[in-house]
């Protein structure tokens, strides 16, 4: 492929990702399901490694959610909140792990402790919290500004509105995530495509008594300003949180070793249809602050941490007719139609399948 076709396939690429962002951040419907989204963003990232050159300033590596809505007042956040990178197999662990002992000049066998935590498929949120009251609430946005949504947080009841604990810093910023469980958005009407979409619309509503009336939840993860603390590791952090009054997730753990990551990345994606919310991947933490902070960050994530994604979720259909598509190249396509199907919040209808050429490849 010459340069001139490769340039043009990228800036297709992103210009498809950033429609299917603004379907999924701002109008609350996603147009893809997320594995098409993650390879979509995966593919983007592969061609700027071996083309760098063309690296646009929309790329995903640059870029973080969406821009804030127009109908709230914006303001920024403090400390960015930033995306994270996303691992799908064993061997993205291993890479994702040489590159922090590399950075660190520590030795191929050291071993890193890491706190795990449940990648929730809610809505993330930063509450600033001066002299123990909740001052403001804002969504992540494009992560470096944020929509103020602080009255319709306040509706939360997991989200305390006055901390008293002594050792509650005088100004921080905690950040987890808003979500309703799939037994109360049972009860919802069909206004939205699943939980995560009706977590979203409910909380970007002007007006806060149509959030109250949504049983939303919030789990806090971590931190994002805070004035000054004494605290080693995220474990010890969360333990904290919990006793500042804030709900954690009972399934974080603390684990040494990618073997052991990614066992039990298998043992939680076996039972994650179980949990009364939806979980899309777990997120991996280095647990030392100290080496977080000798880490740092890359564009738009930090180095010291990674989101290993679960597989896409399926469906069973019906075939209900087979249609040939003939590319720019002359190559047959076989697309099925198929009984209309709910995937993840995404109707599919159509399913490409492989012509004999590549079956027989597969062979």
């Amino acid at each position: 492929m010459n340069d001139n076709l490769i340039k043009k396939n990228y800036l297709k690429k992103i210009k498809l990702l950033n429609k299917y962002n603004k379907f999924y951040y701002d109008k609350n419907n996603p147009a893809v399901d997320d594995q098409e989204y993650d390879q979509l963003k995966k593919d983007v990232l592969e061609i700027e490694k071996k083309y760098p050159s063309l690296i646009s300033k929309e790329s995903p590596s640059l870029k973080i959610g969406f821009k804030p809505s127009k109908i709230f007042n914006k303001i920024k956040h403090k400390v960015p909140m930033l995306s994270l990178s996303n691992a799908f197999d064993e061997e993205d662990l291993k890479n994702f792990e040489k590159k922090i002992l590399n950075f660190l000049s520590l030795k191929k066998n050291a071993e890193i402790e890491y706190s795990t935590e449940p990648k929730i498929d809610g809505i993330s949120a930063s509450l600033t919290y001066k002299k123990g009251i909740l001052a403001t609430g804002l969504s992540r946005g494009d992560g470096i500004e944020g929509e103020d949504i602080t009255e319709n947080l306040k509706t939360i009841g997991d989200i305390p509105k006055k901390i008293l604990s002594k050792d509650f810093p005088n100004e921080i910023d905690i950040r987890g995530e808003v979500f309703i469980t799939k037994r109360d958005f049972k009860k919802m009407d069909e206004k939205f495509a699943n939980a995560r979409n009706a977590a979203s619309g409910s909380l970007r509503q002007k007006n806060p008594s149509g959030t109250k009336k949504i049983p939303l939840k919030f789990i806090a993860y971590t931190f994002g300003y805070i004035e000054s603390h004494k605290i080693k590791t995220q474990s010890d952090f969360l333990s904290i949180l919990k006793n500042w009054g804030f709900k954690t997730s009972q399934f974080n753990k603390i684990i040494k070793g990618i073997k052991n990551l990614n066992s039990h990345h298998i043992k939680f994606e076996g039972k994650r249809f179980n949990l009364d919310y939806d979980v899309d991947g777990i997120v991996y933490k280095v647990n030392k602050f100290d080496l977080q902070k000798r880490l740092g960050f890359v564009a738009n994530a930090p180095r010291w941490a990674i989101a290993h994604k679960f597989s896409a979720n399926s469906s069973i259909s019906k075939i209900l007719n087979i249609d040939i598509q003939v590319g720019r190249t002359g190559a047959l396509t076989p697309v099925a139609k198929i009984e209309p199907v709910n995937i993840g919040g995404v109707v599919v209808s159509n399913a490409t399948l492989h012509n004999e050429d590549e079956i027989n490849r597969k062979d």
